[in-house]
């Protein structure tokens, strides 16, 4: 089983940025932390992130026939990007939507929610082991079929 983790804008500065919304786990943590639980589970991982939306949808389209699911947290693309939608629907894989706060009990500009449409599930406010947590479900999923 193979897993795509496809971070957006900002991401890569967990830990520093606004820590008191997303933790103190930097975003190295994160990836040791993924990294080392899809070891363990015998799941091959890939982590990406981008803080460019053409870039972000070239990694979902590249995952096509590649993987068997994707996590992805597109950040503040989450909000504005109809793009992002469109690749994970077109790709047809099962993906879980990951936010580290939760964007819906936040501003009112981040209760919009373009990506959700396409996603199986949607984790959030859970931190970082939001991620542990898609991850376990897509493997789950896929030893279902």
């Amino acid at each position: 089983m193979k897993i795509v983790v496809i971070n957006g804008p900002n991401i890569n500065m967990l830990g520093i940025r606004e820590p008191d919304i997303y933790g103190h786990t930097t975003y190295d943590q994160l990836c040791r932390m993924l990294y080392d639980y899809a070891a363990a589970q015998g799941i091959e991982l890939e982590i990406y992130q981008s803080n460019h939306e053409g870039d972000l949808i070239d990694r979902i389209q590249a995952a096509y026939g590649q993987a068997n699911g994707i996590v992805i947290n597109p950040g503040a693309y989450t909000h504005t990007s109809i793009a992002l939608l469109d690749a994970v629907k077109a790709v047809g894989l099962p993906a879980v939507e990951v936010h580290i706060s939760d964007p819906d009990a936040r501003e009112a500009y981040r209760k919009t929610d373009y990506i959700r449409e396409a996603c199986v599930k949607t984790i959030a406010g859970r931190g970082v082991q939001g991620y542990i947590d898609a991850v376990r479900f897509l493997a789950e999923k896929e030893s279902e079929q």
